[in-house]
């Protein structure tokens, strides 16, 4: 919400200037009520007209900003861990993207902090995922005045989808389309036909706003950890290696397993939440 002020009256005139020329006009009614007043009356009555027409304090006008936009992002990539964004900030861009969440359990922790471990042996520093989860659309820009349209289109498609699950344990390496962060994630093996399914949803309501869909062959995974740069080869050098951390445990080979519920939508400070069906 954006408070401010503007007059349109001639008698504002900066100080210093000179007066504006007044020209005569027939007396309204208002006229005349001003005239029968007092003359004290009168010259306080103007004063508390002129005081109407003073801005608002500065401190005022910026407790509400153009656009709920908050936490507005820097361009520093030293307060982000090294991240290079893809795309510049600007403010009313909203980045945007649909995902299933992944609230992780004990063996999961075991198992990342043994991967974690076992790349710093080997001379590489992963930062784990701040949250975990499955993506089902690209990330993409969202003006803010789309925001509602866009996620009540979501809502509709969303609604007539099944609850599903769908688990994995397959390591693999991803980099991004800029080349500039590398991904140690967990591809998921069962339930990727429900998974399109979500996809077809999201990328109808990608296509109505003119917003890029999914990858044509989707490689559906949860992110565990990333380092900055491409490092795609080397850590391909050590994945089988990697890989036994997960197949090779005491309790069996290990599979994390999704329950999807619900579908969440996350542009910029704000995550829309759409339940499936039972």
């Amino acid at each position: 919400m954006l408070v401010s002020y503007s007059s349109s009256s001639e008698e504002d005139s900066e100080p210093g200037s000179e007066a504006p020329i007044r020209t005569s006009r027939p007396l309204d009614d208002e006229d005349e009520d001003n005239r029968e007043l007092p003359t004290k009356k009168r010259a306080r009555t103007e004063e508390v007209d002129h005081k109407k027409r003073l801005p608002l304090p500065g401190c005022l006008l910026t407790m509400f900003p153009d656009d709920d936009d908050d936490d507005a992002p820097t361009e520093d990539s030293s307060l982000h861990g090294g991240r290079i964004r893809s795309f510049k900030h600007e403010r009313g861009n909203w980045a945007t993207y649909v995902y299933l969440p992944y609230p992780p359990d004990e063996e999961f922790e075991e198992v990342l902090e043994e991967l974690l471990s076992a790349l710093r042996a080997q001379g590489l520093t992963l930062t784990r995922q701040e949250e975990f989860h499955l993506s089902v659309s690209q990330t993409v820009v969202l003006r803010h005045h789309w925001i509602q349209p866009f996620t009540q289109s979501l809502q509709a498609g969303l609604s007539h989808c099944r609850r599903f699950v769908c688990s994995g344990g397959t390591l693999k390496v991803y980099c991004n389309a800029e080349r500039t962060r590398t991904f140690l994630g967990m591809e998921a093996t069962v339930g990727h036909a429900q998974l399109l399914d979500l996809v077809r949803v999201v990328d109808k309501t990608m296509a109505e706003f003119r917003l890029d869909t999914f990858y044509t062959d989707p490689s559906f995974h949860v992110s565990l950890a990333w380092c900055v740069g491409d490092l795609t080869e080397k850590m391909k050098e050590i994945l089988h290696d990697l890989q036994g951390l997960v197949d090779n445990r005491d309790e069996g080979p290990f599979l994390f397993m999704l329950a999807c519920t619900e579908v969440r939508c996350r542009t910029g400070n704000k995550t829309f939440r759409f339940p499936l069906k039972p």
